[in-house]
């Protein structure tokens, strides 16, 4: 086969707003299992939206925004539903920056041959299909966003909002751009925190940055990432998480609690956490740890809080499009938390 003939037929995002789903989670509040875990998270999720003076975290692992998600995103972000993101580096560069860039996932199968994918430049991310040299360029982007800024350290989030101005700056990614979650988030001032940057098509452009660099070179400040966070929290006593996975960004959101103690600051437990994953508890793993569980660090209270076990593709638009249909978000403020840190660094 050639190339093409991989490539054809695009991943398409699912746009929760179109789909009004509260009959159906209502009703699967009245079943068992899963189905009735899922009712429950989706109504702490809409508790969140009617407590206007938390704050709300939404935390991304795993490949979401290949999968279809980011509608749901930039939705949650234009609706003030969320008023931070922590994430894996890939959801937000590998995916929503490399469309914002006018590329595409595409539908595939988890039984073609990777050896024939390989020679054809085709990555595979199970039964989804990503073009390498469109990837490449996605890299080189990040390495340009290096060389036209100060030479020095930045926190993700910083870089993170370079790369939606970026996206600003250059007309030819007027309609790419518009459904991309960078974007929107500069737009709205939604902070990106991706603790784990380097992780991702954004490692490959900040080594080739730093490879090439004559003096100066622009570096990633992780501490700043947890600074930055932590203070979020210092400044907003009330919070909810919405998480979508475990891994890094579950962790770094949940610890920002105990930073703040450690910091001699007053910043109580999360008072809402809803979580969606598949992973299992019993090894002791980090993404399957229950919510229960962080209570005992510190981190979550127990009260509002629900672990649903399920893939994230089903999960995330129910949960995220109930809270939306249920509307009681319309009262919600725009937060625009990253001109905290602006305002912070003009002092």
């Amino acid at each position: 086969m050639i190339k093409k003939e991989f490539l054809q037929k695009k991943v398409e995002h699912i746009d929760i707003s179109k789909h009004n789903v509260v009959p159906l989670i209502d009703a699967m509040g009245k079943m068992a299992f899963q189905a009735r875990n899922l009712n429950r998270a989706a109504q702490i999720f809409d508790m969140m939206q009617k407590d206007k003076d938390a704050v709300i975290f939404l935390t991304l692992a795993g490949s979401l925004i290949s999968a279809g998600l980011k509608k749901v995103v930039t939705i949650m972000i234009e609706c003030n539903m969320i008023d931070a993101i922590v994430s894996t580096g890939a959801n937000i560069v590998d995916q929503d920056f490399f469309e914002a860039l006018g590329f595409f996932h595409y539908q595939g199968s988890p039984f073609s041959d990777d050896n024939e994918l390989r020679e054809l430049m085709i990555d595979r991310i199970y039964d989804t299909y990503i073009d390498e040299e469109d990837l490449r360029i996605c890299d080189e982007t990040v390495a340009n966003i290096c060389e036209l800024l100060e030479k020095r350290p930045y926190s993700s989030r910083e870089f993170i909002m370079n790369m939606g101005k970026y996206l600003d700056d250059h007309s030819d990614y007027a309609k790419s751009r518009e459904d991309s979650i960078v974007y929107q988030a500069y737009k709205k001032g939604v902070p990106i925190f991706c603790p784990a940057f380097s992780d991702s098509s954004a490692g490959f452009g900040l080594i080739h940055h730093q490879y090439h660099a004559k003096g100066g070179k622009v570096t990633i400040d992780s501490a700043a990432d947890f600074l930055e966070l932590t203070k979020i929290k210092i400044d907003n006593k009330e919070s909810g998480i919405f998480m979508i996975g475990g891994g890094v960004p579950k962790n770094f959101v949940q610890d920002i609690v105990v930073a703040s103690e450690i910091l001699e600051q007053d910043a109580p437990m999360h008072k809402y956490a809803v979580q969606v994953t598949v992973a299992d508890e019993r090894d002791g793993g980090l993404s399957g740890s229950t919510l229960k569980e962080a209570s005992s660090w510190g981190k979550v209270q127990t009260t509002y809080e629900q672990m649903v076990y399920a893939e994230a593709t089903m999960a995330m638009p129910l949960i995220a499009g109930y809270a939306y249909h249920k509307r009681n978000w319309k009262d919600r403020k725009e937060r625009r938390l990253n001109e905290l840190f602006i305002e912070q660094a003009m002092q």
